[in-house]
């Protein structure tokens, strides 16, 4: 029997299969507004299409195999998010570690990128198990709920720094790690028009106002001549140079010997794969109002095995782990509510495999003012810290400082959850029912010892 929902004031029956498929009407929205937030979450994560083939390209993989495999497996996760978890949560190949698969441990530490994608495969099942296990979900369950509003603020000042550092605004600088950009610079120009466009848009309320911004800033980099496209001969058929080409046996020893190394390489994966999709998973579903009065996340363990099977089969493709993006809140922005948000954004990605070499039609100066302005918007949360307690504070702040400041939203809950259980033994308020969190601020402690800044 269909209830009837109260939208804006008015109640409102739930009709049309995708209604009920993903419950627009009782969570406010609309197809039309799910499909705008769907475009405009592609849109800002596109980018992956060009960067992932290049990084992983450099440890010896075949380019164009690594384009379709990016396609795929974004396409393959976000739409079964959407379907499974029914979350506007977009996923792909995750940025930094696939830096590390290529970087450290196929080109430092010598292993074969099929080894490597076994790795990657392997620290899968490991998300799967603990998450069919209920281990994820009481790590989420433990993180004191002042550290959520702390890793959404940090997660937004993340993605405005991302797109700062992208538009050419802020630069790097050997004095001061970072400086102001040239602005007359035609990236940096760009950026700054679509920065006044999206901006006034959304003063307006106008909606698609992320989606306008970045297809009229595109367009004007078009005219000015600033984007050229030179596609390379590409076919679906490259996919077939990395898909099921990982070595299962190679990370077992079998056809090989890497000693301990490969340990570390799966603890990297899972640790960083694991913090990371938590972080994100938190600050795009407090963004969207999609947590409860307790602060918990609807279908979290939905969510969860929907991460874990996405790297599973992004490994088979032939790509690094595939994780949840932070790009997500782009959408959310523009009012996606709902899974078929992320089905949007899947589906675009199916249709880029066709098409991956011309994903470069979109300057990056033309998402680059989205990213800034969704992660200004993201910061809200951090008015519900109570800063005048330094037990809530201090954690918060190393939270929200470190994520951008290290380009890791793993090291920011790192040191948030360790400095929280720290002051709490300090107060003598530690507790039993602390007993997880410490467990896991001992973890953190560990891995930095034993990694470094890893």
């Amino acid at each position: 029997m269909q209830t009837a929902t109260t939208v804006d004031g008015a109640e409102v029956m739930p009709t049309g299969r995708l209604d009920r498929q993903f419950a627009l009407t009782a969570r406010g929205t609309t197809v039309r507004t799910e499909v705008l937030a769907g475009v405009t979450t592609f849109l800002t994560m596109a980018y992956i299409v060009l960067v992932n083939p290049a990084i992983l390209g450099s440890a010896g993989m075949p380019v164009a195999s690594v384009a379709a495999a990016t396609c795929f497996a974004a396409a393959f996760a976000s739409i079964l998010m959407g379907f499974v978890a029914n979350t506007p949560l977009a996923l792909a190949p995750g940025m930094g570690l696939n830096a590390y698969f290529s970087f450290t441990v196929v080109q430092q530490m010598g292993v074969p990128w099929q080894v490597a994608l076994g790795c990657v495969f392997i620290s899968g099942v490991a998300f799967l198990l603990l998450t069919l296990t209920g281990v994820r979900q009481l790590i989420v369950n433990s993180i004191p709920p002042y550290l959520f509003a702390a890793v959404a603020g940090g997660i937004g000042m993340f993605i405005g720094f991302i797109g700062l550092k992208g538009a050419g605004i802020v630069v790097a600088n050997p004095a001061t790690f970072v400086a102001l950009g040239d602005l007359k610079a035609p990236g940096a120009a760009l950026a700054l028009f679509g920065l006044v466009v999206i901006g006034a848009l959304s003063v307006w309320k106008v909606r698609g106002a992320m989606l306008v911004g970045i297809v009229a800033t595109s367009v004007v980099g078009w005219l000015a001549g600033m984007v050229t496209v030179n596609p390379e001969p590409y076919s679906l058929a490259a996919l077939t140079g990395t898909a099921f080409q990982l070595d299962l046996g190679g990370v077992f020893g079998l056809s090989g010997k890497h000693g301990l190394g490969l340990v570390e390489v799966l603890f990297v994966f899972l640790f960083v794969d694991l913090f990371d999709n938590i972080g994100t998973l938190v600050a795009v579903t407090k963004r969207a109002g999609l947590m409860d009065a307790a602060g918990r996340i609807p279908r979290l363990n939905h969510i969860l095995v929907t991460d874990a099977v996405a790297t599973m089969v992004g490994s088979v493709a032939g790509t690094s782990t595939v994780t949840s993006y932070v790009e997500s809140a782009a959408g959310v922005q523009e009012g996606g509510r709902t899974g078929l948000t992320s089905v949007v954004t899947g589906v675009l990605f199916l249709a880029t495999m066709f098409v991956a070499p011309y994903a470069q039609m979109i300057p990056l100066a033309a998402t680059a003012p989205a990213l800034i302005i969704v992660g200004g918007l993201m910061l809200l949360p951090l008015t519900e810290v109570e800063w005048e307690d330094p037990l809530a504070a201090i954690p918060a702040f190393l939270t929200v400082a470190m994520i951008p400041l290290t380009f890791s939203i793993a090291n920011g809950l790192a040191f948030g959850i360790t400095a929280h259980v720290l002051l709490k033994i300090a107060r003598g308020t530690i507790t039993r029912k602390d007993g997880f969190v410490l467990v896991l601020a001992l973890l953190f402690v560990a891995r930095f010892v034993w990694m470094g800044g890893a």
